[in-house]
């Protein structure tokens, strides 16, 4: 893939993976687009990167999505990159989460089938570029959960499962289908988690993660799995008992804290 003189767009864009991808795909001579649910964290990454364009946009709400598509479009008719980054993590014990089915569903509706909305509604725009991408990001918990993590989790695998298909629907098409599943990174998205909870894993600076992502692009990877996350898949399909048994070992931690 062709990693300069594209125009890009960046659900989620206004701080860590997102803000990390448009800041280094702007160096490389891009157009970039970022969107976010909060105007004054747009306006902070605005600040920080002047030549990015924002648009406000809830990437898990289909008429946002719409809106976001139309506008964009019209401004910005190069558009042939789209990566799907938006999304959020939360530690849940379902021992404790109540019956309250929109907040169950959140992360679900943010990471899985947003990006799937964002598909559907840019798909055909993307078609009839010269060359175009989609780059959907996912997890290394995709192939392993984090059982304290388990509506993430499930989500995540389920981004993974589209994009395979996606891959596969496309492939007679100009629209390559890239997924990056990214390892415990130094982003906002961790911050709700103690170290007693991440024990055993490092976080990789998001600096490092995105150089190594657009590295495996510009090179047609296209499962990208930084650091860890190449581990996690490995181990999955050599060891997936003692693997899952290692991370299950957070629920421990977190039911120990319930209980006090």
């Amino acid at each position: 893939m062709k990693m300069s003189g594209n125009t890009v767009l960046i659900t989620g864009g206004s701080s860590g993976i997102g803000f990390e991808f448009a800041s280094q795909l702007l160096q490389l001579g891009n157009t970039v687009i970022i969107t976010g649910r909060d105007q004054a964290r747009l306006d902070a990454a605005k600040k920080k990167l002047p030549t990015v364009h924002t648009f406000q946009s809830d990437a898990g709400d289909p008429q946002a999505i719409a809106d976001l598509y139309a506008a964009v479009v019209s401004q910005f008719p190069k558009l042939n990159v789209l990566i799907n980054n938006a999304g959020f993590m939360r530690r849940i014990n379902l021992h404790m989460a109540g019956n309250d089915q929109d907040d169950l569903n959140s992360e679900i509706v943010t990471n899985l089938s947003g990006p799937i909305w964002m598909v559907q509604q840019f798909l055909s725009h993307l078609k009839r570029q010269e060359s175009a991408a989609i780059i959907n990001v996912s997890s290394g918990l995709a192939f392993v959960p984090l059982p304290i993590s388990p509506i993430y989790c499930a989500a995540k695998a389920g981004l993974h499962s589209y994009t395979l298909s996606l891959r596969a629907q496309l492939k007679n098409t100009s629209v390559k289908v890239f997924e990056l599943a990214p390892p415990l990174t130094e982003t906002p998205l961790v911050d709700a988690f103690d170290s007693a909870e991440m024990a055993g894993s490092k976080a990789m600076p998001v600096a490092d993660m995105v150089s190594f992502a657009i590295t495996r692009m510009k090179r047609d990877h296209y499962e990208i799995r930084p650091g860890q996350s190449n581990a996690l898949k490995m181990l999955s399909r050599l060891a997936p008992n003692f693997i899952f048994s290692q991370l299950s070992k957070s629920v421990d931690h977190m039911l120990g804290q319930t209980n006090k």
